[in-house]
């Protein structure tokens, strides 16, 4: 069993891993380089996540100061009660134990992810994907100098090099104690994990998120909301499907300037009318495509977002205050936004310093799950002898 480290020991550790990620900067990118070059599947999307530049190392070293300069998120009081007796009794935040996370591709999940399970005191299980091995091995061997030059053991840190078989083993009967399972990735990643799994698992779903263009839209702010949506088309926050109020002003001319700037920036424009069955409407691209369709009332926008949508983010562009907050109270995803991007789904955009995952689950966390929601509870009842009646 490992005894939780003290908060300075966790801060520490975190800084001289950002300390390392800075020094070891050119040898991380040359040996992702050899797993990027090794890598023969036809993802784009998985090959854009596994990518490791300047500016992913950069964003590797603010994680792990970030971290480092946030509270302790163990050991908060949530609840006190004196009970009549004299026993007092709180309610604080603990750590679950031991976090396995399990994700595809992404290297900058090994220090992100795994920082913000290592400060909120768990131990990390870190399975990665095959495309991305030499990288999180390296990563993972940074953190270990971290650990050690703490005087912490590394097993706080641990990477398990299974194949699918070990994993799914290990999945159905884990060979030590595994208390929550993070699966970071695509939609047969999660499905496999909760097919197996045998304890919690927090289910960072699928995305397919849509922009509703409603009548009173400012339709300059459709546009450049609907554009940023596509800016990265390998993030869960991307926007794949559009819906536009049949009642639109200029709607004919809205769609032609929307569609000729998707063109433009090589985005396949899908006509909703070219698709006989409704499966397209379930399907997140994670690709250069989107799908555009109109719809005529704020309420049936409303009821096809929550058939058909992956329970991720969901925009609505209006003027109609009234109307957005019919919105936004009846769509039934993590996140909705009124006049913005739904890029901005992300535990650093919206003032979490960085995520674990981004939960379609409603427990026990919603959304991007940052530092302050990797926690349990526990009860802490101090007595002078007290017995119940």
């Amino acid at each position: 069993m490992n005894t939780l480290l003290s908060i300075q020991t966790r801060n520490n550790v975190l800084l001289t891993m950002a300390e390392l990620l800075e020094e070891h900067r050119a040898e991380l990118i040359t040996i992702n380089k050899t797993d990027c070059e090794a890598y023969k599947g036809d993802d784009i999307s998985m090959f854009d996540r596994l990518k490791v530049n300047d500016a992913k190392v950069d964003e590797m070293i603010a994680a792990a100061k970030h971290l480092a300069s946030q509270d302790d998120p163990v050991g908060v009081e949530r609840f006190s009660f004196k009970h009549e007796n004299g026993m007092q009794v709180y309610n604080k935040t603990a750590s679950f134990g031991t976090v396995f996370i399990i994700y595809e591709s992404r290297p900058d999940v090994t220090v992100e992810a795994a920082g913000i399970a290592f400060k909120s005191g768990n131990k990390i299980l870190l399975k990665g994907g095959k495309e991305s091995l030499q990288s999180n091995l390296k990563i993972v061997e940074l953190w270990h100098q971290a650990l050690q030059h703490h005087n912490a053991s590394t097993d706080w840190v641990e990477y398990l090099q299974f194949n699918r078989t070990e994993t799914q083993a290990f999945l159905e009967k884990p060979t030590q104690k595994v208390d929550l399972i993070v699966p970071r990735g695509g939609e047969k990643l999660i499905a496999f994990v909760k097919q197996h799994a045998t304890c919690p698992v927090i289910i960072s779903g699928r995305g397919n998120n849509f922009v509703f263009v409603e009548k009173e839209a400012d339709t300059d702010i459709a546009i450049d909301v609907i554009l940023n949506g596509k800016s990265k088309i390998s993030a869960c926050n991307a926007v794949d499907k559009v819906l536009i109020d049949e009642n639109l002003p200029n709607r004919i001319d809205f769609v032609n300037e929307l569609m000729a700037k998707l063109k433009a920036l090589n985005i396949e424009v899908l006509k909703a009318k070219n698709f006989s069955s409704d499966e397209i409407w379930y399907k997140e691209f994670l690709d250069y495509k989107i799908l555009i369709g109109k719809i005529d009332s704020t309420e049936n926008a409303i009821a096809k977002i929550n058939k058909y949508s992956g329970g991720h983010s969901s925009s609505i562009i209006t003027k109609n205050e009234t109307k957005a907050k019919l919105f936004m109270e009846n769509v039934d995803t993590a996140a909705v936004y009124h006049n913005a991007s739904t890029r901005f789904t992300d535990g650093g955009q919206l003032g979490l310093g960085g995520e674990l995952a981004i939960s379609t689950d409603k427990l026990h966390q919603r959304g991007p799950i940052g530092l302050q929601h990797l926690v349990t509870n526990k009860w802490y009842i101090h007595g002078s002898g007290q017995i119940r009646s």
